[in-house]
């Protein structure tokens, strides 16, 4: 995938977006993470790191230590797939606990702080991170799978019945009856199969 494609948020979630950063919307899988390069332009599309700081970190980067990293990014995002899919469809329950260390010990390493500064004419206190290190990058990727596990009713979480879709959503619709990553890609696309099906059925 060529770097600043754009990646798909479509989730309603950052944290299920993030596992939507490997995705087949047309046939093909890409993989938007798939060094440390397209890792760098996932965090600034999804908006989880100021740009700011991910020029510094790419200029302090050592030879392959991107890589590395999304490398990382890569294994928790599978990690948390597995723990979607376990406990997608309904509420999360005491069980889930345990299963969620290796976000615990991520969140861990994080070296946040508040500050005061001037927003819109007045003083604000705003959360700050001191960003050391590639790995750091990690940090707001596991904030966002923390914030989708506390915030989401798993319930509504679901996978997109698209043919081959592998894209998963919050349904936060008022139904709770949404089907399609987007009505535009895969509610399109199985529009277009029902009204072929309905034609072939009607001239046989």
């Amino acid at each position: 995938m060529p770097l600043g494609t754009p990646a798909m948020f479509l989730a309603d979630a950052r944290g299920l977006d993030f596992l939507n950063s490997v995705a087949t919307p047309v046939d093909v899988p890409v993989d938007w993470i798939g060094d440390g390069r397209g890792l760098v332009d996932w965090l600034k599309q999804s908006g989880l790191v100021p740009e700011a700081q991910l020029e510094e970190i790419v200029a302090r980067a050592m030879p392959g230590e991107l890589d590395r990293v999304a490398d990382q990014a890569r294994d928790l995002r599978e990690w948390f797939r597995g723990f979607v899919k376990r406990h997608m469809g309904r509420p999360l329950g005491g069980d889930a606990l345990d299963a969620l260390a290796p976000v615990n010990r991520l969140l861990e390493r994080d070296e946040t702080y508040r500050r005061i500064v001037m927003r819109d004419g007045h003083v604000a206190l705003e959360a700050a991170r001191r960003w050391r290190s590639p790995e750091s990058l990690l940090l707001p990727i596991g904030e966002a799978i923390a914030e989708t596990v506390v915030s989401e009713d798993f319930a509504q979480v679901k996978a997109c019945q698209g043919h081959d879709c592998t894209l998963i959503f919050a349904d936060h619709t008022r139904s709770r009856a949404r089907r399609w990553c987007s009505m535009a890609v895969c509610g399109n696309r199985a529009k277009v199969t029902a009204h072929r099906a309905r034609q072939r059925s009607a001239a046989g």
